[in-house]
C-alpha cells in the first residue's frame, strides 16, 4: 500500500490508532517483565475508560461545540445498569458473554437516556445548557443513592424507603442498596478489553468527524445560522453528537464498573464529569488524539508522583498549568519549534561535519 495515495485524514487517523496499539504493547511488555507497580496496574482499566470518556466528551464540547458537565451522568448510568445485569445473571452465562452483554446494555441504557435528555436540553445554548447538564448528572446521582432494587421469583420489586419495604420472597436477593450501591459485581474488565474499547471509541468518533454527519456537525459549531441557512437540520445533528457521546460514556460506565467490586454512585459525581472535561481542555477542544495523550497522562501523573506525598497535587497542577499554557500560546509552541529545529539541524550539521573531515583525512 502506497501511503502517498492515502488522503490526509486517513494518515492522522493511522497514527492515532498506531500511537494507542504501541501503547498497549509496551504496557503489556512491561507487565510481563514485572516492571509496573501494583498501583500503576490497577490503573490501567481507569485509563481506558477515561480515555473513552475524554473522547466522547470531546464529540460534543470540541466537535459540535456545546458545554456539558453532566457527562458522569452517562457514565454512571451505564455502568449501574451493566453492573445491575451481571449482578443478576450470576453464574447462569458464560462470563464473556456476560461481560460482552453488560458492555451492550450499558451502552444502549446510557444512548436512551442521551435520547431523553437531550430532547429537552439541545434547545438550549452556552450557559443554560451546561447548567441543565449539570442538574442531569446530580439527579441521576441521588436518584441512584435513593433506590433500593431487588430480584425474586415474581421480579424485579422497587423502593425509596429501605431494604425491608421491597417484600420478596425468600429466594429475592436486593441488588440496589441505596447509598451503598452494588455489590459483589464480578470483576470481569481487563486492560485488553479496554484497550479494545478504546479502539471501537476512536474509530466511531474519528469516522463520524470525517464524514457527512461530522462535517454538518461542525458547521453548527461554527455558525449555527449558516447551517441552519443551507438546510442543515440542527436539532437532528446535535442530537446525533449527544446521543453517541452519551452510549459511548456509558459503555465506558460499564467498564469500570466491572473493575471494581462495589460500584456506588458518589464515584460519578460532579468532580468526575469537571476532571473529563479537564481532559478535554488540556488535550485540545476537538482533537482526538489530545484527549487521548491527556486522559492517559493526567490519570497516571498522581500515581507517579505518589512519592511526592506533601507536595503532589502542586506539582499536578504545575503540570496542568503548564500544558494549558503550551497548547493555547502560538508564542510559546513556535519558541520550542525553533529550538527543537535549532537542536535537529545542529546535530545534523555536526554528523556531516565529521563525515566530511572523516573523507578528507582518508583521501589525504
Amino acid at each position: 500500500m502506497n501511503l502517498k495515495n492515502i488522503s490526509r485524514t486517513t494518515r492522522q487517523n493511522l497514527v492515532t490508532y498506531a500511537i494507542v496499539i504501541v501503547a498497549f504493547a509496551v504496557i503489556q511488555v512491561m507487565s510481563a517483565a514485572g516492571m509496573l507497580s501494583n498501583s500503576l496496574t490497577g490503573q490501567l482499566i481507569p485509563i481506558c475508560s477515561y480515555i473513552i470518556m475524554a473522547v466522547s466528551l470531546n464529540l460534543t464540547v470540541g466537535v459540535l461545540g456545546e458545554l456539558s458537565l453532566g457527562h458522569a451522568g452517562f457514565m454512571s448510568v451505564g455502568a449501574f445498569s451493566s453492573a445491575f445485569f451481571s449482578v443478576a445473571v450470576g453464574d447462569a452465562l458464560p462470563t464473556w458473554l456476560t461481560m460482552i452483554l453488560a458492555l451492550l446494555i450499558g451502552t444502549a441504557v446510557a444512548g436512551v437516556f442521551g435520547i431523553l435528555i437531550g430532547i429537552p436540553v439541545l434547545r438550549l445554548q452556552g450557559d443554560y445548557l451546561a447548567i441543565v447538564t449539570l442538574a442531569f448528572g446530580e439527579i441521576i446521582k441521588n436518584l441512584l443513592n435513593a433506590f433500593y432494587i431487588g430480584i425474586d421469583g415474581s421480579g424485579l420489586h422497587i423502593s425509596m424507603k429501605d431494604a425491608n419495604a421491597l417484600n420478596m420472597d425468600e429466594s429475592g436477593r436486593v441488588i440496589i442498596k441505596g447509598a451503598q450501591g452494588i455489590t459483589g459485581v464480578n470483576r470481569m474488565s481487563t486492560f485488553t478489553i479496554g484497550f479494545v474499547l478504546v479502539l471501537i471509541t476512536l474509530v466511531i468518533v474519528l469516522n463520524l468527524i470525517h464524514s457527512r454527519t461530522g462535517r454538518a456537525i461542525m458547521s453548527i459549531r461554527d455558525n449555527r445560522i449558516a447551517a441552519e441557512s443551507v438546510g442543515i437540520n440542527v436539532t437532528k445533528y446535535k442530537m446525533i453528537a449527544f446521543t453517541i457521546s452519551a452510549a459511548l460514556a456509558g459503555m465506558a460506565g460499564a467498564l469500570y464498573a466491572h473493575s471494581l467490586a462495589t460500584v456506588v454512585a458518589k464515584k460519578f459525581d460532579y468532580n468526575t464529569s469537571i476532571l473529563i472535561l479537564v481532559f478535554v481542555v488540556v488535550g485540545g477542544m476537538g482533537n482526538i488524539r489530545g484527549s487521548v495523550i491527556a486522559a492517559a497522562i493526567l490519570t497516571v501523573l498522581p500515581e507517579l508522583l505518589r512519592s511526592f506525598s506533601d507536595y503532589r497535587m502542586l506539582v499536578y497542577a504545575i503540570v496542568l498549568i503548564l500544558m494549558m499554557l503550551f497548547k493555547q500560546s502560538p508564542q510559546i509552541r513556535s519558541f520550542c519549534a525553533s529550538v527543537w529545529e535549532r537542536l535537529r539541524f545542529g546535530r545534523l550539521q555536526a554528523f556531516f561535519d565529521r563525515k566530511k573531515a572523516q573523507n578528507t583525512k582518508k583521501g589525504a
